[in-house]
């Protein structure tokens, strides 16, 4: 299907959308045990969901779709190729963040929407009590 805007009314259209985080993941984390002390948005580079200032470790929840999870990322089928350069241009921009904060000293925890799920849960948790051990 091809897209029914211009390139240029079609960015206009993109610079209108202001994401506010997805709450609902994310509370969910900042329940998980050693998260008392997290803040958001601190001056560091890249967006952190959470960063707990006291470990150094700055955690990121990753959206299936918008960061390439191997296991449930989706193309699009519509304008196929400026789908692929925005997700590819997200999953560098990931790459990068992590290595801007490695060497300012912070570890880096990335965990994908799905691990939010029931099932895999616990082992979310673990994984998080781990990085702040």
């Amino acid at each position: 299907m091809a897209d029914m805007f211009s390139k240029l009314q079609h960015s206009a259209l993109l610079s209108r959308v202001h994401g506010h985080g997805d709450k609902a993941n994310e509370s969910k984390l900042y329940r998980t045990h050693g998260m008392k002390r997290w803040r958001q948005h601190q001056p560091l580079f890249g967006r952190q969901d959470v960063i707990i200032p006291r470990s150094k470790l700055a955690v990121f929840v990753d959206g299936c779709f918008w960061h390439g999870c191997p296991k449930h990322a989706t193309q699009p089928k519509g304008n196929r190729r400026f789908w692929a350069e925005k997700l590819e241009a997200n999953k560098s921009r990931d790459r990068k963040v992590n290595r801007e904060l490695r060497a300012k000293g912070w570890r880096v925890l990335r965990i994908w929407e799905h691990d939010l799920k029931v099932a895999r849960y616990p082992y979310t948790v673990r994984r998080v009590e781990r990085a702040l051990a």
